[in-house]
């Protein structure tokens, strides 16, 4: 059964890349490579998203990337750049994705605290964390937050795998842990300060 599981956690893995690639959303940290053809002044090896979660192009100022798709930007980019230059063919690429890190811990085979590129969801923190173990209950998986102004996120992994349930497959953000546990419940105190420290508070676990 557990093999049966662990073949179809990677398939689905395999799937959910595609579309995450054409749909990834930009944001600070992210290195892009502009290019506008005819015109090699424009040329930019290396622009970086900046904090504020935008980028700066000649003749086009300042522009929001963050939140938007390298096509969006590719299109906002042309449109300013369309006021001066007649019918410009921009070019925006991901020279290198920004790293979101997470915490898996618990019930999986190698926990521990993983930079994840691109694509910053469940699926693939739990793969880079060698996949969960037989012992896991995967109906309650737990997501905890770093920003303590969200509740704790409960994901159920069963439904993801067996019903392709995408809801179930989150998307997390910098310093959320995620968390395992072989009986859908949590000892915060016991299983998760000794790894990260007193930063988190989780209430709402505790009351589950």
């Amino acid at each position: 059964m557990l093999c049966k599981f662990m073949t179809f956690f990677v398939m689905m893995i395999m799937l959910v890349c595609p579309v995450f690639a054409e749909d990834y959303k930009l944001g600070p940290g992210d290195v892009l490579t502009i290019n506008v053809w005819g015109y090699e002044k424009l040329e930019v090896k290396e622009l970086t998203v900046r904090p504020d979660g935008k980028i700066s192009f000649p003749m086009a100022g300042d522009v929001q990337a963050q939140g938007k798709s390298v096509f969006e930007v590719t299109e906002e980019l042309t449109a300013s750049l369309g006021k001066y230059l007649k019918d410009p063919q921009v070019a925006v690429n991901v020279l290198k994705f920004r790293t979101t890190r997470v915490y898996v811990l618990g019930k999986v085979n190698k926990p521990g605290m993983y930079e994840i590129e691109k694509q910053h969801n469940l699926l693939d923190a739990i793969g880079m964390a060698g996949s969960y173990t037989d012992e896991a209950a995967k109906k309650k998986i737990f997501i905890i937050h770093k920003d303590t102004t969200k509740k704790t996120t409960k994901a159920n992994l069963l439904n993801l795998l067996n019903k392709g349930d995408m809801t179930q497959n989150y998307v997390l953000a910098d310093g959320d842990v995620v968390y395992l546990a072989d009986n859908g419940r949590i000892d915060f105190m016991k299983d998760i300060i000794p790894f990260i420290g007193a930063a988190y508070q989780v209430n709402d676990i505790k009351k589950d």
